[in-house]
């Protein structure tokens, strides 16, 4: 038995999988994100650390008991601050927050390098103008901080005491040298940090520990290895098998994520691409990034009366009806994929005393759907070839809006068996294979197909007639965003 655990934004999820690859076992504990100011997320270690007790826990004993390796996948980019004391200082600074758009100016300006380095832009999600916006507005915790971790490798630290990353993940820092799968002294020095903050580096399926001893006891399982795991894109690639050159999946959970896996380090950071360590050895991707996905109608579904986002996709699927005058700008959070905006914000238009919840959700989803594929443009733009595409995460329950996303994208859609499991499944492929050793062609295979969803000839061309006005408001609105930030 092998157990995944992934440190989402919304919630920690645990997945127990035997040596067949079936996951007999989960469960999910949720976590809130605090908003303490305009463009800020931040959410509480502690509170990973509560969940992922809790998560592990929900699973049954007998399970549990079986467990031979544990792997970790998480949320990206992350700032956890680790003090001596191995305590973290503060609230760690999230992904889809968006304070540090000016130092990310300030980097690109004082290491012109920087894409050349890492392989990409300096954007607000990533973890290293994070830093460098502490050094300047909190310069006593900054003072304070002896160690960065992602959240992921926060969670590592509690469970086996060291300080411990992956290159998947750490990629997302901005402070690796992607190429070479190295700590980049130069970046590193921009931020005035050093080695000495930053945890060891692993290969995914490698391990970096053990569980402590009275952890172990705690949850009814031996001391088994921990494995480096994976960022919850590489993760959840691993997972769905994307790992040969080619391979892509589209990731429908808090952000949407279109993953391109690539035997080679072909980077193109002037297009908004992110091009990332993979988490298995001598891999890499190429990645498009959205940063409101299935977010954004959890907070329609909220926002517009439904109980829960399932009646907003029964709803809108029951009447079945593509908008006539609705769109939905879908940037809660800003944008990053082609963006590169974390100024931008949510809009919707087009609105008339006919539109009501319904039409509400159903914009939402072709909004998403449009947002995703300007994504897969700037891959397209790169020279990538997406060769198949599946779909995992929260969203790839619902197939309605898979028919919307295919028709959109006009290419098919692959819907394997447990993708809404994830990056936790993912993980627990990781554990596998840092126990056993065994060939990751073997491991990392695809699970098997329960549907493909082929586009619609006729949603197509409604879809694709309406897709030039999502663009044009967008490049209309973009002055405004920063006036009414």
């Amino acid at each position: 038995m092998f157990l995944g655990i992934d440190i989402g934004t919304s919630g920690v999820k645990a997945v127990a999988v035997d040596e067949t690859g079936t996951v007999v076992d989960q469960s999910v504990v949720e976590l809130r994100v605090s908003r303490p100011a305009p463009l800020q997320s931040e959410q509480e270690p502690s509170d990973w650390w509560a969940a992922t007790n809790k998560a592990v826990a929900d699973i049954s004993k007998d399970h549990r008991k079986a467990v031979k390796a544990i792997g970790l996948s998480g949320q990206m980019h992350g700032a956890a601050l680790i003090d001596k004391a191995g305590a973290a200082i503060r609230p760690a600074i999230l992904w889809n927050d968006g304070r540090s758009l000016e130092e990310c100016a300030e980097l690109e300006e004082s290491l012109p390098a920087l894409g050349e380095i890492t392989g990409n832009r300096a954007m607000p999600g990533f973890t290293a103008p994070k830093l460098l916006w502490l050094r300047k507005h909190e310069p006593e915790t900054f003072e304070k901080t002896e160690k960065v971790l992602l959240p992921k490798d926060y969670v590592r630290l509690r469970m086996t005491g060291d300080y411990a990353s992956d290159m998947s993940d750490s990629a997302g820092t901005l402070w690796l040298d992607t190429k070479a799968r190295d700590w980049s002294d130069a970046v590193l020095n921009a931020c005035s940090l050093s080695r000495d903050h930053m945890p060891a580096l692993y290969e995914g399926n490698e391990v970096t520990g053990r569980l402590r001893g009275e952890l172990a006891e705690a949850w009814g399982m031996e001391r088994v290895p921990v494995a480096a795991g994976g960022g919850d894109n590489a993760a959840g690639a691993v997972g769905s098998g994307t790992v040969r050159t080619g391979d892509a999946f589209l990731s429908l959970g808090t952000s949407g994520v279109t993953f391109l896996a690539d035997s080679e380090y072909r980077p193109n950071p002037a297009g908004g691409v992110h091009t990332f360590c993979h988490a298995l050895p001598n891999r890499w991707h190429e990645m498009s990034v959205m940063l409101s996905a299935a977010s954004a109608v959890d907070w329609v579904a909220k926002t517009a009366g439904f109980s829960d986002p399932a009646a907003l996709f029964a709803a809108v699927e029951e009447r079945n009806t593509p908008c006539s005058t609705e769109m939905f700008l879908p940037y809660l959070s800003g944008e990053r994929t082609p963006h590169n905006n974390p100024l931008a914000q949510g809009v919707f238009f087009g609105l008339t005393q006919s539109s009501d919840a319904v039409s509400l959700g159903q914009a939402t989803l072709e909004g998403v759907a449009f947002g995703l594929a300007d994504g897969i443009d700037a891959l397209h733009a790169t020279g990538a070839q997406i060769e198949t595409l599946s779909v995992i995460g929260g969203g790839a329950r619902s197939h309605y809006w898979g028919r919307i996303l295919s028709s959109v994208f006009n290419q098919p859609l692959i819907y394997r068996k447990g993708g809404e499991v994830g990056p936790a499944y993912g993980a627990a492929r990781l554990a596998r294979l840092a126990l056993t050793g065994e060939d990751i062609e073997d491991v990392c295979t695809p699970p098997p197909i329960e549907t493909v969803i082929e586009p619609s000839e006729k949603l197509t061309e409604q879809l694709a007639a309406r897709r030039p006005l999502f663009q044009a408001l967008y490049t209309s609105l973009e002055p405004h965003f920063k006036e009414n930030a």
